[in-house]
């Protein structure tokens, strides 16, 4: 843990399994970090890279109001959900956007990482377009380049988290993921 930290603090790339699929993470701070996710992926740099937080204070840190939906969302703790929030008065790094995906995973290391860091973003690790794999050397295999840490966990055969919109009334699936049919049908009638 705290080698991944020092590295993701001086602007390093890690590729480190999640609760869901292995994923490249940054710290926003670092805009040279972030540019190198886009360019390991080889993703157009106009799809934003969603937010990993370790709790609520993280998400309104980013300046995402916590309406009372929003909040009857979080305690559901669904770790495998990505939420599209608004924002306003966002921190310099979010500036410019009117919007931010959000997820707080389920996973305890990734969770204290993030209270180590603050929040960092994460995109999936596979090549734009391409599913991800599930093990580490494929997942490199499929990279432009190389990640500044690895953290090889064994295969991950989870699913990509669920994207919903929520500044919609009922909330909008943007993308079918991980979590159950049952639940997202109760995360749909907030």
């Amino acid at each position: 843990m705290n080698k991944v930290v020092e590295i993701l603090s001086n602007g390093g790339v890690a590729l480190l399994p999640t609760d869901t699929v292995y994923g490249l993470l940054a710290s926003p701070l670092h805009p040279k970090a972030v540019a190198k996710i886009f360019a390991l992926k080889a993703r157009p740099v106009v799809k934003n890279l969603p937010v990993l937080v370790a709790d609520a204070a993280q998400i309104t840190a980013l300046g995402v109001q916590l309406t009372p939906r929003i909040k009857k969302l979080l305690a559901m703790r669904h770790g495998a959900l990505t939420m599209v929030l608004p924002i306003s008065n966002a921190p310099q790094w979010l500036a410019g956007r009117k919007e931010v995906a959000v997820r707080i995973p389920q996973d305890a290391y990734l969770r204290a990482l993030l209270e180590a860091t603050s929040p960092l973003l994460a995109t999936s690790a596979n090549a734009s377009g391409h599913e991800t794999p599930a093990a580490v050397p494929d997942i490199l295999a499929q990279l432009t380049g190389a990640p500044d840490i690895v953290v090889n966990d064994g295969p991950r055969t989870g699913q990509p988290s669920t994207l919903i919109d929520t500044q919609t009334t009922p909330f909008t699936v943007l993308r079918r993921g991980a979590i159950s049919e049952e639940d997202l049908k109760e995360i749909l009638a907030l």
